[in-house]
């Protein structure tokens, strides 16, 4: 089983990661794991199962029990991110609409094989920083711009043609 794995450290830089990692699978969110259990280059590291999803989108919770999906009725929190579609004239505030519920599709807090992608926060570092196991992450990407053409370059070269074929009358004294 393939999994997405994203490993997030405290300065707030996410490392991505896909493994095919079967000891993952009957783990519960919250757990703790070893980072050899993820992959080999992470030995020495502890993680947190902080959330996963499956592959159409459906966050696992925490207090839903077992593998499966399920329909909870959700107020304004995870899973739920829906505004209300009215409030009046009145402007809501950024926190928690009032008397917003809805009934959303969840899966359950243990991970299957259903599951796609799996988020991990670091608990303890291992011997190997995450940026020196991961490098090609940790470069800016910045596209290189192809080389434009200089305005002033072609400037003075116009200007010198222009001179040599256009001349001035030179005026006589008759």
């Amino acid at each position: 089983m393939v999994f997405k794995i994203n490993i997030s450290e405290k300065t707030g830089k996410t490392f991505h990661l896909e493994a095919e990692a079967e000891e993952l699978l009957e783990k519960e969110l919250h757990n703790k794991i070893q980072g050899k259990d993820v992959s080999l280059d992470l030995e020495g590291y502890e993680f947190e199962i902080t959330g996963a999803s499956d592959n159409a989108g459906f966050t696992s919770m925490a207090n839903v029990e077992g593998i499966g999906l399920k329909k909870l009725l959700l107020s304004y929190e995870k899973a739920m991110k829906k505004k209300p579609r009215k409030e009046g004239k009145k402007k809501y505030s950024t926190s928690k609409p009032k008397g917003l519920r809805l009934r959303k599709t969840v899966r359950g807090k243990v991970i299957s094989p259903a599951i796609v992608q799996i988020n991990l926060k670091v608990l303890k570092q291992g011997n190997k920083k995450l940026a020196e196991i991961f490098p090609d992450q940790c470069k800016a990407k910045v596209e290189e711009k192809p080389a434009e053409e200089k305005p002033t370059e072609q400037a003075p070269e116009k200007e010198e043609a222009l001179k040599t074929e256009v001349k001035p009358e030179e005026k006589t004294e008759k």
